[in-house]
């Protein structure tokens, strides 16, 4: 067994590919419509489904972010970063909401930040050798 994919709902499908994309460096691996439904599904990461655990985006064509709400019990994705100050700084650079600076955990020489999304969903940023 294995993880395959992670859905979060957007409100705003382009631009929650252009920030996963164009600002993590992610792949869009594929997009659907699905207009008897009316929704569509788009899946991102950095590696093929069949490899890796993917996010799947999904947005339904009537709801808008502030329909949603994020809930008490979401608590983030966790992404392995090498360089975690530039990235930090590249993405505040771009606009993003850095919400938690670069900083090594108590008790740890793990270093940590976090970033939210375009819908608010954290981010949390792990640096990596």
């Amino acid at each position: 067994m294995r993880i395959l994919h992670t859905m979060l709902r957007v409100g705003d499908l382009d631009k929650s590919i252009d920030f996963y994309v164009n600002i993590l460096g992610m792949n869009l691996i594929r997009r659907k419509d699905y207009p008897h439904g009316e929704f569509t599904l788009a899946f991102v990461g950095y590696g093929s489904e069949k490899d890796n655990a993917v996010i799947e985006l999904t947005h339904n064509w009537s709801k808008k972010s502030e329909d949603y709400e994020l809930g008490n019990k979401y608590g983030h994705i966790a992404i392995g970063v090498k360089d975690i100050y530039d990235i930090c700084q590249g993405l505040e650079d771009n606009g993003c909401n850095v919400t938690t600076k670069p900083k090594t955990m108590k008790n740890s020489t793990t270093v940590l930040a976090f970033v939210e999304d375009p819908d608010g969903y954290k981010i949390e940023l792990i640096e990596r050798d």
